[in-house]
């Protein structure tokens, strides 16, 4: 009885404080956009994207740069970028099927809303806009509609070509240069004889999706590329798990139509991998090394070349990449952005260019994904698919 009399002057006592909370809870509740409960994490995300430019806090570089929060995409996972012929920026969201169009209208440096341009796919990663096309790669199929950048409807999807589903890689990435489109296949396996000839390559075809033919093979899990000016393909490649956190070194190839770098038999620069014990006599042919070697683990992602508005001090033909950082080795690494600086088709070094997604205290707080360069080239786009952010770096 005592208990109860408590709890009926606590409410009588505090009513007003109580209709206040339940507006407060009912209110966040609306404005939820997936009414869910958030974590902690989210909320403290919320709050800096409520605050125009406030700078994300953990995340340093070298060059002076704001590093700002452009959207949060709450339980979603953003992976590869693409820009529209207005210079929206589109992320496919893969765990949830789906591609979403992210307007600033106002220009402030954050997205207005999320809009789900594409729902129920298969896994979609790769995009890409060209031709009055928005181009979309599943992992089972490559795909583009008819896009009107009016009002960021697509219609009248066409099935250009079949890919092998699944597997332990199943990502599909796809590029355009020069009207041909090239798509990004891993392979099955950590370390096998593949069945399928389609598997751990790049292939081409036209932008209908005819002639599909192989570009290039060996690459276990090129999952991003990009094109140079000269119209060299560079590729980040990851490498093998389970024999130690030093090996192989993860890669960067130039890839070269015809050529072979090396998967499964071979790593890196060219050193035998004399822990692949095929079950069937097995010729891994000719093949190439890498062009750089970056340490093992660090799961290199999206790459793009620098823009002379953001960094006019560095060589427009330097690379960033994005170092999605591995979570199976004891030793953390990764969790970064390099800059790699390229002089005649050589990398002579890199060098760090954001860092802190990695705390030694509290472990990582994001993956950084893609990179991508706004229209006007004065904006770097990043994804992040564990804090399930979208990033805007600018001067």
């Amino acid at each position: 009885m005592q208990t109860r009399s408590g709890i009926k002057n606590f409410l009588s006592n505090n009513f007003i404080i109580l209709i206040i909370l339940a507006v407060l809870l009912i209110g966040f509740y609306l404005l939820s956009p997936l009414n869910q409960n958030l974590t902690q994490q989210e909320r403290d995300i919320i709050s800096f994207t409520q605050t125009a430019k406030n700078p994300v806090p953990y995340l340093k570089n070298t060059f002076g740069l704001k590093i700002n929060i452009f959207s949060v995409v709450y339980k979603e996972s953003p992976r590869a970028l693409a820009l529209d012929p207005n210079g929206i920026l589109f992320a496919s969201i893969t765990k949830s099927g789906l591609v979403a169009a992210f307007p600033d209208k106002n220009k402030n440096g954050m997205a207005d809303e999320v809009i789900y341009v594409l729902e129920n796919l298969n896994k979609p990663h790769g995009i890409v806009f060209h031709g009055g096309y928005l181009y979309v790669a599943e992992t089972d199929k490559v795909t583009r509609y008819k896009y009107d950048p009016q009002t960021l409807k697509t219609s009248d999807p066409q099935k250009l070509f079949d890919l092998p589903s699944g597997g332990g890689h199943f990502t599909r990435t796809i590029r355009i240069f020069d009207n041909k489109l090239y798509t990004s296949i891993g392979s099955s396996c950590d370390s096998c004889i593949e069945q399928d000839p389609r598997r751990a390559a790049i292939f081409v075809s036209d932008l209908d999706g005819q002639n599909f033919r192989k570009f290039a093979g060996g690459l276990r899990n090129t999952v991003f590329f990009a094109f140079d000016s000269r119209g060299n393909l560079w590729g980040a490649d990851m490498g093998r798990d389970d024999i130690g956190d030093y090996l192989p070194p993860d890669e960067i190839n130039l890839v070269r139509e015809g050529k072979n770098y090396g998967w499964p038999c071979f790593f890196g620069q060219g050193i035998k991998d004399v822990n692949f014990i095929p079950e069937q006599p097995f010729d891994c042919g000719i093949t190439e090394g890498s062009i750089f070697d970056l340490r093992a683990h660090v799961a290199p992602l999206g790459l793009t070349f620098i823009s002379s508005k953001l960094l006019p001090e560095k060589n427009q033909g330097d690379l960033l990449m994005a170092l999605h950082g591995s979570g199976n080795t004891d030793r953390q690494v990764g969790y970064k952005i390099i800059l790699i600086n390229i002089k005649d088709n050589q990398v002579v070094n890199s060098e760090d260019f954001i860092t802190g997604w990695y705390q030694r205290d509290l472990g990582w707080l994001g993956r950084p994904v893609d990179l991508i360069f706004s229209k006007d080239k004065e904006t770097l786009y990043i994804s992040d698919d564990d804090s399930n952010l979208i990033y805007a770096v600018t001067k």
